[in-house]
């Protein structure tokens, strides 16, 4: 039978927060109620999602997911990066919720991720894309850094993707450098989003720009592997002063 559809049924700790999200993201809420138990629909194009608010829920502990394919996956995450920029003032990259950079992932197609508020990952991917078409998948110190994603990006363990780099850099040293320049920058990815200092990589892959002609799109993606270091220590200052309650407010420049 044809025009059948399946929507995810995802759960928060909070409806207002999740709603926040999902409308800074682009979605639209179609249906909404609080009584006899908070619920709501957002819709965007023909991707729809059913939230519901559980009391004393952990977004940490979520095992809930969705994949959604869309036919053209760069241009969604521009938009989903746009619409939270627009929102928040910035893009959340750690923690929950956060969106991911669009990646090739070995085993997967390529593709992005975003972890809402509630903790549940949204995975996209592009229409008909599959790991088996050849131009999916790649070899050598590449082919290191789609094992790597599958880790980081996939199954959200950086850690363990940050060991399968560190492993694939030594077992290929004679790499060419715009492998070891992907390698170096989804390294010092990992590494910010881990709080651990991405700079060494940072400064290895500019001086793998500076020595060879790597091309535009490596200039590019330096700049944006940059500031989304910078995103992240801004994240991690603003936790620390939430933290400790020091956040500044209106009345301090006006103190003394």
């Amino acid at each position: 039978m044809t025009g059948e559809r399946t929507f995810p049924v995802l759960p928060c700790a909070d409806l207002d927060d999740a709603l926040v999200f999902y409308t800074a993201l682009g979605f639209t809420v179609t249906f909404e109620q609080r009584r006899p138990y908070a619920c709501a629909v957002v819709e965007l194009d023909d991707i729809a999602i059913h939230l519901f608010a559980m009391d004393g829920f952990d977004p940490a502990t979520s095992y809930a997911s969705a994949i959604i394919t869309v036919a053209d996956p760069g241009e969604r995450h521009e938009a989903f990066k746009a619409g939270l920029r627009e929102r928040f003032g910035q893009v959340p990259i750690k923690g929950i919720p956060r969106l991911l950079p669009p990646r090739r992932k070995a085993g997967t197609a390529t593709g992005f991720s975003v972890v809402d508020v509630g903790g549940n990952w949204l995975r996209f991917y592009r229409h008909g894309s599959s790991e088996n078409d050849p131009a999916e998948r790649r070899s050598g110190l590449l082919r290191v850094v789609d094992v790597a994603a599958r880790q980081g990006d996939s199954r959200g363990d950086e850690a363990q993707a940050i060991a399968v780099l560190d492993a694939g850099l030594a077992r290929h040293p004679d790499a060419p450098p715009i492998e070891v320049f992907e390698a170096l920058l989804y390294r010092a990815e990992l590494r910010a989003r881990t709080g651990a200092d991405a700079a060494p990589d940072l400064a290895a892959a500019r001086a793998l720009l500076a020595e060879h002609q790597l091309g535009a799109e490596a200039e590019q993606a330096l700049i944006l592997a940059v500031e989304a270091d910078l995103t992240t220590e801004q994240q991690d200052e603003m936790g620390r002063l939430s933290a400790d309650g020091s956040a500044p407010n209106e009345n301090d420049s006006h103190s003394g």
